[in-house]
């Protein structure tokens, strides 16, 4: 249990540092009509509450034998996960989200246990479905890479 709190309180301090960071943070221009500084405080405000929680809990997080054990097998998921998140992050401006999102999402749906066709299907569908959402509801503009030829 004190291992929790050591680590929740360590988290804690660095979302306090970050928010610090970006509570100055102006950009020139926005394409967001509540700019680009909401949304990581927002984030951080909302990591820091659960954090205070994990802190201050009366008891500790007891596992259960239905839990996962974190095991050679465990840990190397977790390592594919972070690098396909890397990836997505390095792809993002240059494929587009549609095609990043695409091409992270497919693995990322087998790495849990997702089979191939309707994998393949949702996962295309959400990209589409989760650009529209953005791009033409909200306004907030995300980058169509290497399809920008189908963009009037």
């Amino acid at each position: 249990m004190l291992l929790q709190r050591i680590f929740a309180s360590t988290l804690l301090v660095a979302c306090f540092c970050l928010i610090l960071m970006a509570w100055p943070y102006q950009a020139p221009f926005s394409y967001e009509p509540i700019g680009p500084r909401a949304f990581p405080l927002l984030m951080l405000g909302l990591m820091g509450l659960a954090l205070v929680y994990m802190v201050y809990r009366p008891s500790p997080i007891k596992h259960s034998e239905e839990d996962p054990p974190l095991d050679r097998e465990t840990l190397f998921k977790i390592a594919r996960c972070v690098l396909l998140l890397l990836a997505f992050a390095a792809l993002f401006e240059p494929l587009g989200f549609i095609l990043s999102s695409i091409l992270v999402g497919i693995p990322m749906a087998r790495l849990y246990g997702g089979r191939w066709l309707p994998g393949t299907v949702i996962i295309c569908l959400l990209s589409v479905g989760l650009y529209l959402l953005f791009d033409k509801v909200m306004d907030v503009p995300l980058p169509l890479g290497l399809l920008d030829v189908l963009e009037n």
